[in-house]
C-alpha cells in the first residue's frame, strides 16, 4: 500500500518545535507550482526557494521562468508580511548535465525513465546545496502536478536525502486542493503558465 505523503507532512508539521522555525530548501520547477506550496509551508518554515532546472529548453525559457519565480516571491512576501522569511537562490543553468543523464533515453515517453533521471539530477543538486548550507529539510514543488508520481518523488527524495545527510520533507502538494489553489494564485498574480513541462523533448511533443 502506498504511503499517504500528505498525512506524513501533516504529522511532521504538527510535531515541529514551536520554539524555533526550521529551515527548508524548496526546489522549485516554476513560479506557478511554487505558489500554493509557499502559501502553505511559509507558515511553518523559513524557506529558501532553489530554482535549479537544467532541463529547461531553450535557455531563454529558463531565464524567463527564473525571473517569474523571483517576481512571485517578492510580490507574495509583500502581500503576506506575517509569514516566515522567503529567500531566493538561483541555480546554474547546467543543461549539459541534463543531456548527460538523458543520453539514450531521448525516445522515452513523458513520465518514463528520462523523467526519473531528471528528477534524480534536480533532487540530488538540491540535497547537496541543502546539506552544504545546513538546512533542516529539503523538498520539491514537483508533487503538486497531477502528472507527477508523488510516490516516486518521495522515494527518490528520501534516498537522496540520506546520501547527503539532510532530511527530505515528504509531500504530495496536489492533495487538499493544492493544485487547484496553485491555478487560482497564478491568476491572482498574473503568472506565466508554460504549456510544456520544460525539456526539449516535451517542447517537441507540444509542437507536434
Amino acid at each position: 500500500m502506498s504511503k499517504n505523503y500528505q498525512l506524513e507532512l501533516d504529522n511532521i508539521i504538527m510535531n515541529l518545535d514551536d520554539s524555533c522555525v526550521p529551515t527548508l530548501l524548496l526546489h522549485s520547477c516554476c513560479a506557478p507550482c511554487s505558489s500554493y506550496v509557499l502559501e502553505y509551508l511559509s507558515k511553518h518554515f523559513e524557506i529558501s526557494v532553489y530554482y535549479y532546472n537544467p532541463n529547461i529548453y531553450p535557455p531563454e525559457e529558463f531565464r524567463f521562468r527564473c525571473k517569474e519565480q523571483e517576481r512571485f516571491i517578492e510580490e507574495f512576501t509583500l502581500n503576506n508580511p506575517a509569514v516566515n522569511s522567503i529567500h531566493f537562490l538561483e541555480g546554474e543553468y547546467e543543461d549539459d548535465k541534463f543531456y548527460e543523464v538523458s543520453r539514450g533515453l531521448e525516445n522515452e515517453p513523458e513520465r518514463g525513465k528520462r523523467c526519473t533521471e531528471c528528477f534524480k539530477l534536480r533532487l540530488g543538486e538540491s540535497a547537496r546545496v541543502a546539506s552544504e548550507k545546513g538546512f533542516d529539510y529539503f523538498t520539491t514543488t514537483l508533487s503538486i502536478s497531477p502528472h507527477k508520481d508523488a510516490e516516486l518523488l518521495n522515494t527518490l527524495g528520501e534516498e537522496i536525502g540520506k546520501k547527503y545527510g539532510v532530511k527530505y520533507l515528504y509531500s504530495d502538494f496536489k492533495k487538499k486542493g493544492g493544485f487547484l489553489r496553485s491555478t487560482e494564485l497564478s491568476k491572482e498574480y498574473g503568472m506565466y503558465r508554460q504549456d510544456y513541462c520544460g525539456c526539449v523533448y516535451s517542447y517537441k511533443e507540444r509542437k507536434k
